[in-house]
C-alpha cells in the first residue's frame, strides 16, 4: 500500500513547485510599494505550498523505496526536496515576524533555487540524467541509428560495440543506474543476467523465450511493451540483432567473427560497418505485406498454458511465431487451437516427439506459413501431403525424421521453398539429384559437416 501511495508523487509534486514559486515571486514584488496590496495573500500561498511540499516528500519517499530507483541522483533529489519542504514550513512560520525586506528577498531567492534544482533532479530521474543537454550535444537525432558505425565489424565485440550502445540508447532511461522499472537494470552484465521482478530477462540461446524480446514484440499499445510508446522504438533490424546475440548464447566477450552469421544477419552487420542510417528500414521477405487481424487472446492464453511459446514475429504485426518444443501434449484440443490461429501463424516450430502425421492436418490451412520446423518428430512420408498447398513456405526442416524422397516428391508444387534441411533422414546421396530436379530453386542442406583443423587453431595438449 505504501508503494501504491508513492505512485501519487507525480500528482502532488507539481503543487509545491507552482504555489511556492508564485509565493516567492509575490514576495519579491511586494517589496515594492506599488505591489504591497498582495501581501495578505502570501501567507496562504506559503501554507499551501508547505503542506503540498511535505505530502510530496512523503509520497516521494514511498516511491523511492519501491525498488524502481537507485543511486546518488535519487538521494540528491530526496534531500533537496526535504530541504524545500523544511524551508517552506519555516518561511510560513516566520514570514509575518520578519521585518527586513532584504531577508525576505534572500529567503525567497534561496527557495526558488532549491525548487529549481529539485525539479531538475526529478526530471533527470524520469527522463535520464542528460535529458536537458542531450539536444545541445547531439543536434537533430531524428532517424539516427542507436548503434554508432563500426568500421571493422568482424573484429568488434558484439556486446561492447553493438548491444550495449543499443541498450543505452533505448533502455537506460528506465532500466539504468538511476532508475529501474520492474527492478530491472540493463546497464551492466551482472544485472542483465540477474533480470528483474519477473525473473530472467534473457534466456541464453532462446531469444523467443526471453522476457526482453517478448516485451519488445508486444503491440505498441500494450502497457508492458518496451520501450514505452512515447519513446523511440527499436527498429526491426535492431530487434533482429538482439535476437541473434541471445540465440548465440548472449556472450559478453565474443567478437562478431566468433558467432555464426546467418543470411538474415549479414545485411545488418554490413549496415553497421558502413554507418548507414538504414538499420531498421529493411523488412523480412517472409513477412507478408498484407496485415491480418489479431488472434483471439483466449486462444493464445490456452496455448501458453499448454507450454507453447507464442510471440509476434516482429514489432507491430499480428503475425505469430509458435514454438511447440515444450508442449505438454499434442491432442485434439491443441490441434483445434492451432486451426484457430491459422491465419496468423507465420513461423512454426513443431520440434516435439508427440508430433505425428495427424498433427500436420491441423496446419494445412496455415496459408501464410513461411517457416516450418519438424525436426525429430514422428512424421512419415504420408504426413507431408497436407503441406503441398502451403505455397508461401520458404523454409522446411525435416532433420531426424523418417522422411524419404517419396514424401518430398509431394512438395514439388512449393515454388517459394528456398531451404530444405534433410540431415539424419532416410534421404541418401543418390536421392539428392532427384530432389534437385523436383525443387530446382531449393537449397538442400544434408548437414554432417566436417570442419578442417587449421595450423593456427588452438589445441589442447594432455600429458600421456
Amino acid at each position: 500500500m505504501l508503494e501504491f501511495f508513492g505512485r501519487f508523487h507525480p500528482v502532488f509534486v507539481h503543487l509545491p513547485i507552482g504555489i511556492l514559486m508564485l509565493a516567492c515571486i509575490c514576495i519579491l514584488l511586494s517589496l515594492k510599494t506599488r505591489f504591497a496590496h498582495i501581501k495578505p495573500a502570501i501567507p496562504i500561498m506559503l501554507l499551501l505550498g508547505a503542506l503540498s511540499a511535505v505530502v510530496s516528500c512523503i509520497t516521494g519517499y514511498f516511491l523511492a523505496n519501491g525498488g524502481d530507483y537507485d543511486g546518488k541522483l535519487v538521494s540528491n533529489h530526496q534531500w533537496m526536496g526535504i530541504s524545500v519542504a523544511i524551508l517552506s514550513v519555516v518561511f510560513w512560520v516566520i514570514y509575518k515576524k520578519v521585518k527586513s525586506n532584504s531577508l525576505l528577498g534572500a529567503i525567497s531567492l534561496i527557495l526558488l533555487i532549491l525548487i529549481s534544482i529539485t525539479g531538475h533532479l526529478g526530471g533527470s530521474l524520469t527522463h535520464g540524467s542528460d535529458y536537458l543537454t542531450a539536444p545541445l550535444k547531439a543536434g537533430d537525432t531524428k532517424g539516427v541509428a542507436a548503434i554508432p558505425a563500426i568500421p571493422n565489424v568482424q573484429e568488434a565485440f558484439v556486446y561492447q560495440n553493438a548491444i550495449q550502445p543499443l541498450l543505452k540508447s533505448r533502455c537506460y532511461s528506465c532500466h539504468g543506474s538511476e532508475k529501474q522499472k520492474g527492478k530491472l537494470r540493463l546497464d551492466q552484465e551482472e544485472h542483465i543476467l540477474k533480470g528483474g521482478e519477473n525473473g530472467h530477462t534473457i534466456v541464453s540461446g532462446k531469444a523467443d523465450e526471453s522476457e526482453l524480446i517478448k516485451r519488445i514484440l508486444l503491440p505498441l499499445n500494450d502497457e508492458d511493451h518496451m520501450a514505452p510508446k512515447e519513446k523511440p522504438q527499436l527498429s526491426p533490424n535492431e530487434i533482429a540483432l538482439l535476437k541473434w546475440w541471445i540465440n548465440n548464447g548472449a556472450d559478453f566477450k565474443k567478437k562478431f567473427k566468433d558467432l555464426p552469421q546467418t543470411d538474415e544477419i549479414k545485411p545488418i552487420l554490413a549496415s553497421l560497418q558502413k554507418g548507414e542510417n538504414t538499420i531498421g528500414q529493411t523488412k523480412n521477405s517472409d513477412i507478408p505485406a498484407d496485415e491480418v487481424q489479431a488472434a483471439d487472446d483466449e486462444v493464445l492464453k490456452k496455448l501458453t498454458a499448454a507450454g507453447i511459446t507464442i510471440v509476434p514475429v516482429a514489432q507491430n504485426t499480428n503475425y505469430l511465431s509458435a514454438n511447440f518444443v515444450n508442449a505438454q501434449s499434442m491432442g485434439k484440443n491443441i490441434l483445434d487451437l492451432i486451426r484457430s490461429i491459422a491465419k496468423q501463424l507465420l513461423w512454426l516450430k513443431l520440434e516435439n516427439k508427440n508430433v505425428n502425421d495427424q498433427t500436420l492436418t491441423a496446419i494445412k490451412d496455415c496459408k501464410h506459413l513461411t517457416r516450418l520446423n519438424l525436426n525429430n518428430t514422428q512424421i512419415t512420408d504420408a504426413g507431408l501431403g497436407p503441406l503441398k498447398d502451403l505455397d508461401q513456405l520458404q523454409s522446411l526442416s525435416l532433420v531426424g525424421t523418417q522422411i524419404t524422397v517419396k514424401g518430398i516428391a509431394q512438395l514439388k508444387k512449393l515454388k517459394n521453398l528456398k531451404f530444405l534441411y534433410l540431415y539424419q533422414t532416410k534421404v541418401n546421396k543418390t536421392d539428392l539429384m532427384a530432389i534437385k530436379k523436383l525443387l530446382p530453386k531449393t537449397s538442400l542442406d544434408t548437414g554432417n559437416y566436417k570442419v578442417p583443423t587449421l595450423a593456427q587453431d588452438t589445441t589442447v595438449v594432455k600429458a600421456p
